[in-house]
Protein backbone atom coordinates (compact mmCIF):
# COMPACT_ATOMS: atom_id res chain seq x y z
CA UNK A 1 0.00 0.00 0.00
CA UNK A 2 1.33 3.44 -0.91
CA UNK A 3 2.35 5.86 1.77
CA UNK A 4 -0.30 8.41 2.69
CA UNK A 5 -0.11 11.73 0.87
CA UNK A 6 0.68 13.45 4.17
CA UNK A 7 3.33 10.89 5.26
CA UNK A 8 6.24 12.25 7.27
CA UNK A 9 9.85 11.42 6.43
CA UNK A 10 12.72 12.10 8.86
CA UNK A 11 15.96 12.18 6.86
CA UNK A 12 19.46 12.74 8.24
CA UNK A 13 22.44 14.15 6.36
CA UNK A 14 20.44 16.32 3.94
CA UNK A 15 23.05 18.96 3.13
CA UNK A 16 24.30 17.07 0.05
CA UNK A 17 24.17 13.74 -1.76
CA UNK A 18 21.57 11.07 -1.12
CA UNK A 19 19.93 12.92 1.75
CA UNK A 20 19.38 16.12 -0.18
CA UNK A 21 18.18 14.36 -3.33
CA UNK A 22 15.79 12.22 -1.30
CA UNK A 23 14.37 15.17 0.65
CA UNK A 24 13.72 17.03 -2.60
CA UNK A 25 12.07 13.98 -4.17
CA UNK A 26 9.76 13.50 -1.18
CA UNK A 27 8.78 17.17 -1.09
CA UNK A 28 8.12 17.11 -4.83
CA UNK A 29 5.53 14.36 -4.34
CA UNK A 30 3.71 16.46 -1.73
CA UNK A 31 4.76 14.65 1.43
CA UNK A 32 6.31 16.12 4.55
CA UNK A 33 9.99 16.08 5.47
CA UNK A 34 12.06 16.63 8.56
CA UNK A 35 15.40 17.43 6.89
CA UNK A 36 18.44 17.48 9.14
CA UNK A 37 22.05 18.50 8.78
CA UNK A 38 24.82 19.67 11.07
CA UNK A 39 24.43 23.14 9.56
CA UNK A 40 20.70 23.86 9.37
CA UNK A 41 21.31 26.66 6.87
CA UNK A 42 22.21 23.99 4.30
CA UNK A 43 18.66 22.56 4.40
CA UNK A 44 16.52 25.59 5.22
CA UNK A 45 15.78 26.39 1.55
CA UNK A 46 15.10 22.88 0.26
CA UNK A 47 11.53 23.69 -0.73
CA UNK A 48 11.29 27.43 -0.47
CA UNK A 49 10.43 27.32 3.26
CA UNK A 50 7.39 25.14 2.55
CA UNK A 51 5.06 24.33 5.43
CA UNK A 52 5.77 20.68 4.60
CA UNK A 53 9.45 21.09 5.46
CA UNK A 54 10.96 21.16 8.93
CA UNK A 55 14.71 21.91 8.71
CA UNK A 56 16.64 21.00 11.85
CA UNK A 57 20.24 21.08 13.03
CA UNK A 58 21.34 17.57 13.95
CA UNK A 59 24.68 15.99 14.67
CA UNK A 60 23.79 12.32 15.12
CA UNK A 61 26.65 11.89 17.60
CA UNK A 62 24.97 14.38 19.97
CA UNK A 63 22.32 12.64 22.08
CA UNK A 64 20.79 15.93 23.25
CA UNK A 65 20.34 17.06 19.64
CA UNK A 66 18.76 13.71 18.75
CA UNK A 67 16.19 14.06 21.53
CA UNK A 68 15.42 17.65 20.58
CA UNK A 69 15.07 16.85 16.86
CA UNK A 70 12.68 13.93 17.39
CA UNK A 71 10.59 16.01 19.80
CA UNK A 72 10.48 18.90 17.29
CA UNK A 73 9.26 16.48 14.61
CA UNK A 74 6.57 15.19 16.97
CA UNK A 75 5.40 18.70 17.85
CA UNK A 76 5.28 19.84 14.21
CA UNK A 77 3.89 16.79 12.43
CA UNK A 78 2.72 14.39 15.15
CA UNK A 79 4.30 11.30 13.60
CA UNK A 80 7.23 9.85 11.66
CA UNK A 81 6.36 7.33 8.96
CA UNK A 82 9.78 6.84 7.36
CA UNK A 83 13.11 7.29 9.14
CA UNK A 84 16.05 7.47 6.74
CA UNK A 85 19.40 7.06 8.49
CA UNK A 86 21.64 8.60 5.86
CA UNK A 87 24.15 10.66 7.86
CA UNK A 88 27.67 9.24 7.89
CA UNK A 89 30.94 9.29 6.00
CA UNK A 90 33.81 7.17 4.76
CA UNK A 91 37.19 6.56 6.35
CA UNK A 92 39.94 4.69 4.52
CA UNK A 93 43.25 3.28 5.74
CA UNK A 94 45.05 -0.02 5.81
CA UNK A 95 43.94 -2.07 8.79
CA UNK A 96 47.38 -1.86 10.40
CA UNK A 97 47.61 1.90 9.99
CA UNK A 98 44.09 2.77 11.11
CA UNK A 99 44.08 5.62 13.61
CA UNK A 100 42.22 5.06 16.87
CA UNK A 101 40.59 8.49 16.94
CA UNK A 102 39.44 8.17 13.32
CA UNK A 103 38.07 4.67 13.86
CA UNK A 104 36.06 5.72 16.91
CA UNK A 105 34.75 8.85 15.18
CA UNK A 106 33.67 6.67 12.24
CA UNK A 107 31.68 4.36 14.51
CA UNK A 108 30.19 7.26 16.48
CA UNK A 109 28.70 8.71 13.28
CA UNK A 110 27.93 5.62 11.20
CA UNK A 111 26.88 3.22 13.94
CA UNK A 112 26.21 4.60 17.41
CA UNK A 113 24.51 7.76 16.16
CA UNK A 114 22.26 5.72 13.88
CA UNK A 115 21.42 3.37 16.76
CA UNK A 116 20.58 6.26 19.09
CA UNK A 117 18.37 8.10 16.62
CA UNK A 118 16.45 4.96 15.74
CA UNK A 119 15.89 4.17 19.41
CA UNK A 120 14.44 7.66 19.82
CA UNK A 121 12.04 7.24 16.90
CA UNK A 122 10.88 3.68 17.62
CA UNK A 123 8.49 4.59 20.47
CA UNK A 124 6.60 6.88 18.09
CA UNK A 125 6.41 4.22 15.38
CA UNK A 126 5.33 1.60 17.90
CA UNK A 127 2.58 3.86 19.24
CA UNK A 128 1.28 4.75 15.79
CA UNK A 129 1.22 1.09 14.75
CA UNK A 130 3.96 1.03 12.15
CA UNK A 131 6.68 2.75 10.21
CA UNK A 132 9.66 2.12 7.97
CA UNK A 133 13.32 2.41 8.95
CA UNK A 134 15.58 2.87 5.93
CA UNK A 135 19.32 2.61 6.63
CA UNK A 136 21.74 3.83 3.98
CA UNK A 137 24.60 1.39 4.35
CA UNK A 138 26.85 0.48 1.41
CA UNK A 139 28.03 -2.34 -0.80
CA UNK A 140 30.83 -2.29 1.79
CA UNK A 141 28.23 -3.47 4.31
CA UNK A 142 28.14 -6.76 2.42
CA UNK A 143 31.62 -6.90 0.88
CA UNK A 144 34.89 -5.83 2.52
CA UNK A 145 37.43 -4.12 0.26
CA UNK A 146 41.12 -3.36 0.93
CA UNK A 147 41.60 0.07 2.43
CA UNK A 148 38.00 0.24 3.68
CA UNK A 149 38.10 -2.17 6.59
CA UNK A 150 36.87 0.21 9.27
CA UNK A 151 34.21 1.74 7.04
CA UNK A 152 33.08 -1.76 6.04
CA UNK A 153 32.99 -2.79 9.70
CA UNK A 154 30.70 0.14 10.51
CA UNK A 155 28.32 -0.78 7.70
CA UNK A 156 28.43 -4.52 8.51
CA UNK A 157 27.43 -3.56 12.06
CA UNK A 158 24.37 -1.71 10.79
CA UNK A 159 23.43 -4.61 8.52
CA UNK A 160 23.49 -7.14 11.37
CA UNK A 161 21.65 -4.79 13.70
CA UNK A 162 19.03 -4.21 11.00
CA UNK A 163 18.34 -7.96 10.81
CA UNK A 164 17.46 -7.94 14.50
CA UNK A 165 15.42 -4.75 14.25
CA UNK A 166 13.46 -6.25 11.35
CA UNK A 167 12.65 -9.36 13.40
CA UNK A 168 11.54 -7.32 16.41
CA UNK A 169 9.67 -4.70 14.40
CA UNK A 170 7.72 -6.93 12.02
CA UNK A 171 4.96 -7.87 14.50
CA UNK A 172 4.55 -4.14 15.24
CA UNK A 173 4.22 -3.10 11.61
CA UNK A 174 7.73 -1.62 11.53
CA UNK A 175 9.67 -2.56 8.41
CA UNK A 176 13.41 -2.25 7.83
CA UNK A 177 15.34 -1.82 4.61
CA UNK A 178 19.06 -1.37 4.05
CA UNK A 179 20.02 0.53 0.91
CA UNK A 180 23.46 -0.59 -0.29
CA UNK A 181 24.84 1.85 -2.86
CA UNK A 182 27.94 1.29 -4.92
CA UNK A 183 29.84 4.34 -6.24
CA UNK A 184 27.50 7.34 -6.65
CA UNK A 185 28.24 10.90 -7.66
CA UNK A 186 28.07 12.40 -4.17
CA UNK A 187 30.64 13.98 -1.86
CA UNK A 188 31.44 10.59 -0.28
CA UNK A 189 34.71 10.18 -2.20
CA UNK A 190 35.49 13.89 -2.16
CA UNK A 191 34.87 16.46 0.56
CA UNK A 192 33.44 13.99 3.07
CA UNK A 193 36.06 11.26 2.78
CA UNK A 194 38.76 10.86 5.43
CA UNK A 195 41.91 8.92 4.67
CA UNK A 196 45.04 7.87 6.55
CA UNK A 197 47.74 7.63 3.86
CA UNK A 198 49.22 4.20 3.37
CA UNK A 199 52.86 4.43 4.45
CA UNK A 200 53.78 0.76 4.68
CA UNK A 201 55.08 -0.47 1.34
CA UNK A 202 53.62 -3.95 1.84
CA UNK A 203 50.09 -2.50 1.60
CA UNK A 204 50.60 -0.23 -1.41
CA UNK A 205 49.26 -2.77 -3.90
CA UNK A 206 46.08 -3.36 -1.89
CA UNK A 207 44.97 -0.58 0.47
CA UNK A 208 47.18 2.05 -1.16
CA UNK A 209 45.76 1.40 -4.61
CA UNK A 210 42.22 1.47 -3.23
CA UNK A 211 42.71 4.85 -1.58
CA UNK A 212 44.13 6.31 -4.77
CA UNK A 213 41.40 4.92 -7.01
CA UNK A 214 38.63 6.14 -4.68
CA UNK A 215 39.87 9.71 -4.85
CA UNK A 216 40.48 9.55 -8.60
CA UNK A 217 36.88 8.64 -9.47
CA UNK A 218 35.29 11.36 -7.32
CA UNK A 219 32.80 13.26 -9.45
CA UNK A 220 32.84 10.61 -12.19
CA UNK A 221 30.98 7.75 -10.50
CA UNK A 222 28.27 5.99 -12.51
CA UNK A 223 25.56 6.30 -9.85
CA UNK A 224 23.02 9.15 -10.03
CA UNK A 225 21.75 10.32 -6.59
CA UNK A 226 18.47 11.58 -8.06
CA UNK A 227 17.69 8.21 -9.62
CA UNK A 228 18.63 6.57 -6.33
CA UNK A 229 16.22 8.87 -4.51
CA UNK A 230 13.43 7.91 -6.91
CA UNK A 231 14.13 4.22 -6.28
CA UNK A 232 13.99 4.71 -2.50
CA UNK A 233 10.71 6.65 -2.72
CA UNK A 234 9.20 3.89 -4.87
CA UNK A 235 10.41 1.23 -2.43
CA UNK A 236 8.79 3.04 0.52
CA UNK A 237 5.45 2.80 -1.26
CA UNK A 238 5.59 -1.00 -1.36
CA UNK A 239 3.35 -2.96 0.98
CA UNK A 240 6.16 -5.42 1.68
CA UNK A 241 9.45 -3.58 1.09
CA UNK A 242 12.61 -5.67 0.80
CA UNK A 243 15.17 -6.07 3.55
CA UNK A 244 17.97 -5.18 1.08
CA UNK A 245 18.28 -3.04 -2.01
CA UNK A 246 21.67 -2.77 -3.71
CA UNK A 247 22.03 0.27 -5.98
CA UNK A 248 24.08 0.47 -9.16
CA UNK A 249 25.32 -2.11 -11.66
CA UNK A 250 28.80 -2.30 -10.10
CA UNK A 251 27.29 -2.91 -6.67
CA UNK A 252 24.98 -5.63 -7.94
CA UNK A 253 27.89 -7.43 -9.59
CA UNK A 254 30.11 -7.19 -6.50
CA UNK A 255 27.45 -8.36 -4.05
CA UNK A 256 26.04 -11.23 -6.11
CA UNK A 257 29.52 -12.55 -6.87
CA UNK A 258 30.52 -12.43 -3.21
CA UNK A 259 27.33 -14.12 -2.02
CA UNK A 260 27.61 -16.91 -4.59
CA UNK A 261 31.20 -17.60 -3.56
CA UNK A 262 30.31 -17.48 0.12
CA UNK A 263 27.41 -19.91 -0.29
CA UNK A 264 29.62 -22.28 -2.28
CA UNK A 265 32.30 -22.13 0.41
CA UNK A 266 29.81 -22.88 3.20
CA UNK A 267 28.09 -25.72 1.35
CA UNK A 268 31.41 -27.30 0.40
CA UNK A 269 32.09 -27.86 4.11
CA UNK A 270 28.59 -28.93 5.12
CA UNK A 271 29.64 -32.43 6.21
CA UNK A 272 32.48 -31.17 8.42
CA UNK A 273 30.23 -28.46 9.88
CA UNK A 274 27.36 -30.83 10.74
CA UNK A 275 29.85 -33.27 12.31
CA UNK A 276 30.60 -30.76 15.07
CA UNK A 277 27.16 -31.31 16.66
CA UNK A 278 26.70 -33.85 19.45
CA UNK A 279 25.64 -37.26 18.02
CA UNK A 280 21.91 -37.98 18.20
Amino acid sequence: MALAQDAVWFITGCSTGFGRSLAQAVLARGQRVVATAKDVARVANLDGASDRLLPLALDVTDLAQITAAVEAARERFGRIDVLVNNAGYGYQASIEEGEEAEIRAQFDANVFGLFALTRSVLPMMRAQGGGHVVNITSVAGLVGFPGSGYYAASKHAVEGWSDSLAAEGAPLGIRVTCIEPGPFRTDWAGRSLRQTPVGIEAYQATAGQRLESTRSVSGRQAGDPERAAAAIVALADEADPPRHMVLGAWGIDQVTDRLRRRLHEIEARREAAVATDFPD
